[in-house]
């Protein structure tokens, strides 16, 4: 019965979000409060709920004054370098832009931390998007899945816990992974690659010159990029080659001012170069303090969430001394913070229900009872294909000390050794950052104004693809 719950309760959640009748927050709720009802525990709902927050209490936290630490670094031009290079590479063209986001998702996700790259990458990438009329479910499901297949280093998370879970050497289960997880990589930039085209065929195409002493280059624009222009491309029209004229739109290095943007190249770069919260005096200061943070984070000399309440707390005294400037940062990054929160306490309530009723267990159980006695000497492969499934309806530290020990168990019985059942278990990490259940999904979509239903609908399968391509490849490099 609980089995049957469980699984209902997820596709019900699914569902009415996908088809945008419930906000994530109202489903997030609501849904598993009826459902604890049906299971006969409704009595217990505010223990599962209470048992829940305190356990997501620590993420919030951690989100909240993550958001306003690298929303200060960003108001502060510490990423400005970055982003001028990825943009400087992405031109005007989408396939560029689109590359450029999983390239720029993927150097940030090196810090281990899904909320931080996300944060970088939509506020580099998204006026870029808006500029040219791009789609933004696009950018995140780009985002996710290059992040996800990062999550599988050491201190990401998922290998640290595979390696607690089995009483494995996080080295030996991740060294041997890098092959496979290397051709997963490569395989979202080639995803973002065909996306790229698909955008560029979509929003037309415009010759604008590269600059002053070279050919022309054919790049493509949004609708939004200027009037008639982006309508004359999508239709297949030929467009004026003069630099930008008559579009609105700058040519690279032309110096000519974009419409309702910034001047030349950085008419297309989103971070006004000249805002008043820049503090080029103070960068070098702000590059140290922010890889103090990260390495600190990495060797975790502290909590998370107070390495980043420490963070904040300075970089907010030392940029902006005067209270009145103090305040004006906090109440520009609230929204953000406020939404997030709300998401992740409402995600409690979710994931609360699912432990303290066992429906988690019952459905783990269910999956693993239901494996055929002859795809024992297999495990590794089941392992794997089971990854993307368990890791997206529960969350890592469900699946990794709940249901791996049990799959290793299975295996070792077979002859199949747990460090090939520990790789198989990263498989699914790709899949896992759009998981409902991560609270980093909803600082990407809610950074990106986009509905989690159509972020959930577009990333799933591309998601779900590299996950098998991770899979394959370590089948074939004799992995897993």
């Amino acid at each position: 019965m609980l089995t049957f719950l469980g699984f209902a309760m997820i596709a019900t959640f699914l569902v009415l979000i996908m088809l945008k009748k419930m906000s994530p927050i109202a489903a997030l709720v609501l849904i598993p409060a009826l459902f604890c009802v049906f299971a006969g525990k409704g009595a217990h709902l505010g223990d599962y709920v209470i048992d829940g927050v305190g356990k997501l209490a620590p993420t919030a936290a951690m989100l909240m004054f993550a958001i306003v630490y690298f929303g200060v670094m960003i108001d502060v031009g510490l990423f400005d370098p970055i982003v001028k290079g990825i943009l400087r590479f992405c031109k005007a063209d989408p396939m560029r832009v689109v590359v450029g986001t999983a390239v720029l998702a993927a150097i940030v996700s090196l810090d281990g931390d899904g909320s931080t790259t996300f944060m970088i990458t939509v506020s580099a990438m998204y006026p870029l998007y808006k500029r040219l009329g791009l789609s933004l479910v696009v950018m995140t499901g780009v985002a996710a899945t290059a992040n996800g297949v990062m999550n599988t280093l050491p201190w990401g998370g998922p290998t640290a816990r595979a390696a607690t879970a089995l009483k494995l050497d996080a080295a030996d289960i991740f060294v041997p992974m890098i092959p496979a997880l290397a051709v997963g990589l490569l395989s979202v930039f080639v995803l973002a690659y065909v996306l790229g085209l698909r955008e560029r065929r979509r929003v037309g195409t415009l010759v604008l010159p590269s600059g002053d002493d070279e050919e022309p280059e054919l790049v493509t624009v949004g609708t939004g990029a200027g009037a008639g222009a982006g309508a004359a491309a999508g239709e297949g029209a030929a467009v004026a080659t003069a630099a930008g004229a008559g579009t609105g739109v700058p040519s690279a290095g032309s110096g000519a001012p974009a419409s309702g943007g910034d001047a030349g190249e950085e008419g297309f770069q989103g971070l006004d170069p000249q805002r008043a919260t820049l503090r080029p005096r103070l960068y070098w200061f702000n590059a140290g303090l922010t890889v103090a943070l990260l390495t600190a984070m990495i060797m975790e000399l502290l909590p998370i969430p107070v390495l980043f309440l420490l963070g904040a707390a300075l970089a907010l005294t030392v940029n902006f001394p005067h209270m009145p400037d103090q305040k004006a940062r906090i109440a520009a990054h609230a929204d953000n913070v406020l939404n997030v929160a709300g998401m992740v306490f409402a995600a409690a309530v979710f994931t609360g229900v699912l432990s303290g009723t066992g429906m988690v267990k019952h459905m783990a159980d269910w999956l693993v009872g239901a494996i055929p006695e002859g795809m024992g000497p297999h495990m590794a492969l089941v392992t794997g294909l089971l990854s993307l499934p368990l890791t997206y309806f529960m969350s890592n530290d469900g699946f990794y000390f709940g249901v791996l020990p049990v799959l290793a168990e299975a295996g070792a019985a077979h002859g199949v050794s747990p460090l090939e059942i520990a790789r198989a278990s990263l498989v699914g990490q790709a899949l896992h950052m759009s998981s409902p259940l991560v609270p980093a999904v909803y600082v990407l979509v809610g950074m990106a104004k986009v509905e989690f239903g159509d972020h959930t609908r577009f990333t799933v399968k591309w998601a779900a693809l590299t996950c098998l391509v991770v899979l394959a490849a370590g089948m074939v490099f004799g992995i897993i």
